[in-house]
């Protein structure tokens, strides 16, 4: 999943976006409001971790432009413990929820799955594409049956391109949701990454679902059926 964190304390950020990589995010973090909420309207996250103190744009008044501008990304508030009356406030502005500090970084994770979770559905966790099951909640990808042990690189990569099959993502699409913005876009990570999931896939059956379009970047689509 693709992640906003917006938190000034560099230590707390720093903490936290490690964990939250290790988990097999995709973290894009800004240590201000101003940046934090113009990230938030250029780019499509999973969700967003806003802290509520924040140099420039406050968590509240971003969250408050958010919901206004239509934007329902699901919103986790961090918020200091005596905050309450914060923390009622960004409820009533469209918060999804909040949590204290200090914090768990496991915690920060459930609390994310469980969110992205009651917001698409249960079903939405489940992405199949004949023959490939994904399971978003426990990072497990089977194909033909077969259990296909991916990186979390590649698990990201995987999930990104089977939510739309059939749709043509360009490289510098899918370098920007999973390597985030900070990588040279004529690197060849895209094509080195799609190669070891291809190599993976075809062990089990499952050759032709990653299909190169030339000059342009990749799809994800159903093998043809033999006849």
């Amino acid at each position: 999943m693709h992640i906003l964190y917006v938190e000034d304390e560099l230590k707390i950020a720093n903490f936290v976006c490690a964990g939250l990589k290790e988990q097999g995010f995709v973290v894009d973090y800004c240590d201000n409001g101003n940046d934090g909420y113009q990230y938030a309207l250029d780019r499509e996250y999973d969700a967003i971790v806003l802290d509520i103190m924040l140099p420039g744009k406050d968590g509240l008044a971003i969250l408050k432009s958010l919901r206004r501008e239509g934007r329902n990304v699901p919103v986790i508030l961090l918020t200091a413990r005596n905050e309450l009356d914060d923390r009622l406030e960004g409820l009533n502005l469209g918060a999804d929820d909040y949590l204290a500090k200090p914090f768990f970084v496991e915690e920060l994770v459930a609390r994310i799955h469980a969110l992205v979770r009651r917001i698409s559905g249960d079903r939405q966790n489940i992405l199949s594409v004949d023959p490939i099951k994904l399971d978003r909640i426990t990072r497990e990808v089977t194909c033909n049956q077969q259990s296909v042990e991916l990186t979390s690189r590649e698990f990201n990569l995987l999930e990104y391109l089977m939510r739309s099959p059939g749709r043509v993502f360009t490289r510098t699409q899918i370098l920007e949701h999973i390597w985030g913005y900070d990588f040279n876009p004529s690197t060849n990570l895209v094509d080195v990454c799609i190669q070891r999931i291809r190599k993976k896939l075809d062990r089990v059956g499952g050759s032709g679902c990653l299909e190169s379009m030339r000059g342009v970047g990749y799809r994800f689509r159903k093998p043809e059926m033999k006849s």
